[in-house]
């Protein structure tokens, strides 16, 4: 399996912006796909995942009810729309694919390059 990320740019603060996570390979129903982000100098953390075969979500406390996670099994895509972006939501954003439902990164064996999200004036 593999995952490319894409969609990151600059962004005004208050902007959105929508990042896609394309897979390769099949994805199993019990499969969790999640996003991650790390900005410079600090450690990955965790944004947001979601089942592949189901519409169960979880999202860190900083991104609740800004942004939102789904997928499109059709095109083996996972997405995440980010609205009401604030700078300190500047990182690289990744994509990862597992099996445990898990806010942790070790829980996650398959990673997308990452998508470099940058929100300033």
């Amino acid at each position: 399996v593999q995952l490319q990320a894409s969609g990151g740019g600059l962004v005004q603060p208050g902007g959105s912006l929508k990042l896609s996570c394309a897979a390769s390979g099949r994805i199993y129903s019990s499969a969790v796909m999640a996003w991650f982000r790390q900005a410079p100098g600090k450690e990955r953390e965790f944004v947001a995942l979601t089942r592949w075969s189901r519409d169960s979500t979880d999202y860190a406390d900083s991104v609740k009810g800004r942004f939102t996670i789904s997928r499109d099994s059709a095109k083996n895509t996972v997405y995440l729309q980010m609205s009401t972006l604030k700078p300190e939501d500047t990182a690289v954003y990744y994509c990862a694919r597992g099996i445990q439902w898990a806010r942790q990164t070790d829980a996650y064996n398959y990673w997308g390059q990452g998508t470099q999200v940058t929100v300033s004036s």
